[in-house]
């Protein structure tokens, strides 16, 4: 891998500050940075549309012996190499040379709870000696033991590890992540939590988009007064979050013992009102309805999905609701994975993400998440690809932005040592990531 500055640029944050003329089928075009002799170019273009569905989610719209152009943070020309020639007009520029290297759009983790304080190390022993996800909440573990460690940290505190998080995320190829609340329960730790998320997204190079999911579990201190703790939410969080502008989502864990499907229709439409889009956590432990709440509601995404029903299934594919698949939780927890192969065959966009948090998937790696993808849940190399960039990225309604490599959207790309993309859920367990590409600047992970 080779950076050749033209012109003698230095190294600093932004080094291609001024333009280079390249000239493309006999026409110049001013560039910041030009990513050239790219063994295989993985554009997952989209071709205007949205997501893919379908069969279109195995079609990656590949270009061999590539070459990418960028201007500032945009895509402004993507090709072959014998269209490409450097004209020696004078300028600076940065030339990366991906000598053969395969290059993808970064990927985007659209389901994660990275903020939080503590582990749960003690919780993975229990569960490889027998003890189940639900006997260990109902002993005072799980999402409770994560609310009380999150309350007893600073907010500085939170920011110091979810840093350490984003850069090995970074140096994985996630270019973008969104961060759910949830981990707090109450009016303080609640906000804490979001204003933490939102300066990191300020201060970090990730772009980072924050949830509010306040209906995470039902707090401790309201014992069986779920009703009230739902009032709280309802009119004092979410009117606040709102107006505050904190959180682009609003999410639900919409499952018995947790939040029953009336009770998570008003939380998820009190959160539209108040300029949260809707986001829920489905039918994760039994076939509830979430995925049919998640159609009626219009909501951006539903999540999990491990016990979907037929109906569910329909209705998503009827109202364009993204499913965000976890197949890490399924490995970690040992239960069963989501019906991928029926989702995709149904037309319902299917996106792949983490669910990176301390108890029930302590991984962030999307290769990893991809090859669990194949193995367990049989979708393709290419479907898991199509998940993990452009249909994730329409999870977070931003697949206008991101998610693919096509001429106006945002530079977010990486760099892999592997020989082709089908490489790269089949050698599991490794980093192939030598560059990421982030807003169009060459970052050293």
């Amino acid at each position: 891998m080779q950076r050749v500055i033209i012109a003698g640029v230095s190294e600093k944050k932004h080094p291609h500050a001024f333009p280079h003329k390249f000239l493309i089928n006999n026409r110049h075009i001013d560039v910041k940075l030009a990513l050239i002799n790219i063994r295989q170019l993985v554009t997952v273009s989209s071709a205007g549309e949205r997501v893919k569905v379908g069969a279109a989610m195995r079609d990656l719209g590949i270009i061999d012996n590539a070459a990418v152009m960028i201007d500032h943070e945009v895509i402004t020309w993507i090709g072959r190499m014998k269209d490409l020639s450097m004209s020696s007009l004078g300028g600076e520029t940065e030339v990366l040379d991906c000598m053969e290297r395969v290059v993808l759009p970064g990927f985007v983790d659209a389901h994660t709870h990275l903020l939080f304080a503590g582990n749960r190390e003690d919780e993975f022993a229990e569960r490889a000696a027998g003890a189940t996800y639900q006997q260990i909440a109902a002993e005072g573990g799980g999402i409770l033991k994560t609310v009380k460690a999150v309350r007893e940290t600073t907010k500085k505190d939170l920011k110091k590890n979810a840093r350490r998080h984003l850069s090995a995320m970074m140096k994985h190829g996630t270019t973008t992540v969104e961060i759910k609340s949830g981990y707090g329960l109450d009016a303080h730790a609640e906000v804490k939590m979001l204003e933490a998320i939102n300066e990191l997204d300020n201060e970090e190079v990730m772009r980072i988009v924050p949830t509010f999911l306040g209906a995470h579990a039902v707090p401790p201190e309201y014992g069986d007064r779920k009703a009230e703790y739902v009032n709280e939410v309802m009119n004092r969080l979410i009117p606040y979050i709102g107006s505050k502008k904190l959180a682009a989502f609003c999410d639900v864990f919409c499952e018995r013992s947790y939040f029953e499907l009336e009770e998570s229709r008003s939380i998820l439409m009190q959160g539209k009102q108040f300029g949260m889009l809707p986001k829920i956590h489905a039918d994760e432990l039994t076939p509830l309805g979430g995925a049919e709440l998640a159609a009626e509601v219009g909501a951006v995404s539903a999540d999990h999905l491990e016990h979907i029903s037929e109906n569910g299934i329909a209705a998503l594919a009827r109202s364009g609701t993204v499913a965000v698949l976890l197949p890490g939780v399924s490995f970690f927890l040992n239960h069963g994975y989501a019906p991928a192969r029926a989702l995709i065959e149904a037309g319902v966009p299917v996106a792949l993400a983490s669910d990176f948090n301390p108890g029930s998937c302590m991984s962030y790696t999307i290769p990893l998440m991809m090859t669990i993808a194949c193995t367990q849940m049989h979708m393709t190399p290419e479907e898991t690809i199509a998940a993990s960039t452009l249909n994730a990225a329409a999870a977070l309604n931003l697949s206008h932005e991101i998610g693919s490599i096509e001429v106006g959207k945002k530079a977010d790309l990486i760099v892999l040592d592997v020989p082709n993309y089908k490489y790269i859920p089949y050698h599991f367990g490794e980093n192939h990531v030598e560059k990421v590409v982030k807003d169009g600047v060459v970052l050293e992970v």
